[in-house]
């Protein structure tokens, strides 16, 4: 009789698969802590043999003629990749819980900030519980895709800010405001915050 083989997809293929994952899985906490490490050096323009060696090191592809133009944040870093000729402004936030593929000759304003982590909508179903009575936060992920010739623009929006629903925000919004429309624009002014 032969036995049945059962494999199990480990918490990386299931955060890959945007099936419900442990994100405090020792793998993925080793992915985390890489790029703690390597951002420094990448966000340091002082030594630039090191920097590109980082760079090269923590993306899963990098495309020739690359630039990042000032400071960059990732989580994983291994999940990036970017085309040929990319040109990354200062202050770009990649959450990179699955795939992020940049095309070629993508240009990305300061302040972008790029989010493949969902959680349910339903407030009942976001914590699972583990066998030993351990709650846990239940998350999904999706990949992200830019094609080609692409620039993506970015705003600031500021503290105690309410952007009203399907606005489409095109400029900064300044603090204490309230917003909506296409495109965004001001309604109103709120009372600051103390």
């Amino acid at each position: 009789m032969k036995e049945a083989i059962i494999m199990t997809k480990t918490e990386h293929e299931k955060l890959l698969a945007g099936e419900e994952y442990d994100y405090r899985d020792p793998e993925l906490r080793k992915m985390i802590a890489k790029a703690h490490r390597l951002m420094p050096v990448i966000n340091d323009l002082s030594d630039l043999e090191k920097r590109q060696t980082a760079i090269n090191d923590l993306f899963g592809h990098v495309g020739e003629g690359l630039t990042i133009n000032g400071k960059i944040d990732v989580l994983y870093g291994n999940h990036i990749s970017f085309g040929d000729n990319d040109f990354i402004n200062d202050n770009v936030r990649f959450q990179d819980s699955n795939l992020i593929t940049l095309g070629d000759r993508v240009i990305i304003a300061p302040d972008v900030k790029f989010y493949c982590g969902e959680h349910t909508i339903d407030a009942t179903k976001r914590w699972g519980t583990y066998e030993n009575g351990q709650k846990y936060l239940i998350s999904f992920t999706e990949p992200i895709s830019v094609g080609n010739d692409v620039w993506i623009g970015g705003v600031h929006i500021g503290n105690n800010v309410i952007i009203g629903a399907c606005a489409v925000v095109t400029k900064d919004v300044p603090d204490n405001t309230v917003v909506g429309g296409v495109p965004a624009k001001k309604i109103k002014d709120l009372k600051p915050l103390n």
